[in-house]
C-alpha cells in the first residue's frame, strides 16, 4: 500500500509545458478522491473538504465571514474564562496536598520519575473537584455549540450484552451477585471534544502525553483527573511500559470503588466518526468488565472530526457553527466470559463489533501507520497543486 501512495507521488512533471496547470490540479483532484476512498476512515466528508481547504460556496464565505467577527471572539473570551476558572479551582483545593504518587516512568534522559496525581486524593476537597470539573465541562460544550447532547441507554436485551450479575447454585436456585465495576471505559474517538463530553459525564482519567503534564493550566488540570502520562516504551527488560501501567489502573479502578476510573480509546487515534478501527488490547488485559460508549457527531455543513485538519483552522470553524450536535449511546456494562479472559483479542473484538453493530459504525483494519502515510500523501498532493 505505501508503495502505490509512493507512485502517486512519483513522477514529476518535468516542465510546465509538458503539463498544464488545469491538467495538474484535475490530476490532484483525482488523486486525492482515489485516496478517500482508500483511507474513508480518515476522510472528511462534508462542506469544507479535505484538511478544511473548501473550496467554499459563496454563502459559506458570508457566513464564516460573519461568524469570525461576531461568534468566534465572544466564544473564544468564554472559553478561557471557563479554562481559567477551573485552573484556579483546582489550585485552590490541592494546596498543602502532595499528589499521589503511582508507578514510575522512565524519562528520556534515563532517570526515573513517578506517575503524579490528585485524583486518589479523597475527601471534600476532591468532591469539588470533580463536580467543579463536569459542571464547567458541560458548560464549555454549552460556549462551543452543543446545547442539546442526546443520550440514549439500550437495554441489556437489545445491546446483547453478556452479564454475570447472577449464578444458579446446585439446587437451580438464582443468588443474585453484586454488580462488578468496570475497569475501564471503552469509547471511539472521533475528536478531542470528546474528552470534554467524558470529563462532563464521569470524569474519567485519560492516557496523555507526557508534555501535557507540563501545560500551563491544562497541566494541573490533567493532574486532577489523574491522568496516565505516556512518553515512549521503555527500552529496559525489567520495565512495564504504557500497557502495564494502563493495566494496573484498570485493575484499580475494578477492585476499589474510590480509584479514579479510566477512559480509553482503543483505536489509538481518531476517525471521521463513520468507522471504528481495531482495538488496542490494553485496556482488555485484565479481563475486567468494561462500559462502552459510543460517540456520534451529525453535521451539515462543518463535522467535528479531527482528522485532516489543522488544530488552530478546526478550532475556528467549529467556533464558527452556531450549533453542534452529540449522540452519545451508553450501552451496558460488557461482562467478559472465561474465554474472553484468557484471550484478550478476542475480548477486544467482541467488544468492537457490539459497538459496530449498536453505533451503526463500519469495521475498518486500518490503523495509525495508515493514517500517518494518508497525510503525508496529501500533503505532498497538496505541495504539488
Amino acid at each position: 500500500m505505501e508503495s502505490e501512495l509512493k507512485d502517486m507521488n512519483s513522477n514529476p512533471p518535468s516542465s510546465k509545458e509538458e503539463r498544464p496547470l488545469l491538467k495538474s490540479e484535475s490530476d490532484v483532484a483525482a488523486a486525492i478522491e482515489e485516496l478517500d476512498k482508500k483511507f474513508a476512515p480518515y476522510a472528511r466528508t462534508d462542506w469544507y473538504g479535505t484538511m478544511g481547504l473548501g473550496p467554499f460556496p459563496v454563502t459559506e464565505k458570508i457566513k464564516l465571514a460573519v461568524a469570525m467577527v461576531t461568534l468566534v471572539p465572544v466564544r473564544f473570551l468564554l472559553a478561557m474564562t471557563i479554562l481559567l476558572l477551573y485552573y484556579l479551582i483546582c489550585r485552590v483545593f490541592t494546596l498543602f496536598s502532595a499528589p499521589y504518587r503511582g508507578a514510575e516512568e522512565e524519562e528520556e534522559e534515563g532517570g526515573v520519575v513517578f506517575q503524579e496525581d490528585y485524583a486518589h486524593m479523597g475527601g471534600w476537597r476532591r468532591t469539588v473537584i470533580v463536580r467543579c470539573g463536569r459542571f464547567l465541562s458541560r458548560v464549555l460544550l454549552f460556549v462551543f455549540g452543543f446545547y442539546w447532547i442526546h443520550e440514549t441507554r439500550p437495554d441489556e436485551d437489545s445491546a446483547s450484552s453478556k452479564t454475570t450479575s447472577a449464578e444458579i447454585d446446585q439446587k437451580g436456585e438464582t443468588l443474585e451477585k453484586e454488580p462488578e465495576r468496570p475497569g475501564a471505559i471503552i469509547s471511539n474517538h472521533v475528536s478531542y471534544l470528546d474528552i470534554l463530553y467524558h470529563m462532563s459525564a464521569s470524569f474519567p482519567s485519560f492516557v496523555a502525553k507526557r508534555s501535557v503534564g507540563r501545560l500551563p493550566l491544562v497541566g494541573l488540570i490533567s493532574k486532577c483527573l489523574g491522568c496516565v502520562y505516556v512518553q515512549r516504551e521503555a527500552k529496559s527488560p525489567d520495565f512495564k511500559g504504557v500497557s502495564g501501567t494502563v493495566n494496573e489502573r484498570v485493575r484499580e479502578a475494578h477492585r476499589n470503588k474510590s480509584a479514579p476510573t479510566i477512559m480509553l480509546f482503543p483505536e489509538g487515534t481518531t476517525t471521521n466518526g463513520d468507522y471504528l478501527l481495531t482495538f488496542k488490547t490494553g485496556a482488555f488485559l485484565a479481563g475486567t468488565p468494561v462500559l462502552p460508549v459510543i460517540l456520534k457527531y451529525p453535521y451539515e455543513r462543518f463535522s467535528v472530526a479531527w482528522d485532516t485538519i489543522s488544530g488552530a483552522r478546526h478550532i475556528v470553524f467549529l467556533l464558527c457553527q452556531f450549533v453542534n450536535h452529540l449522540e452519545v449511546i451508553r450501552l451496558p456494562v460488557y461482562y467478559p466470559s472465561q474465554e474472553e479472559k484468557d484471550d484478550p483479542k478476542l475480548y477486544a473484538s467482541n467488544v468492537r463489533r457490539l459497538m459496530a453493530t449498536e453505533g451503526n459504525l463500519i469495521l475498518s483494519d486500518l490503523g495509525l501507520g495508515d493514517k500517518r502515510i494518508y497525510h503525508a500523501t496529501l500533503n505532498g498532493l497538496f505541495c504539488k497543486s
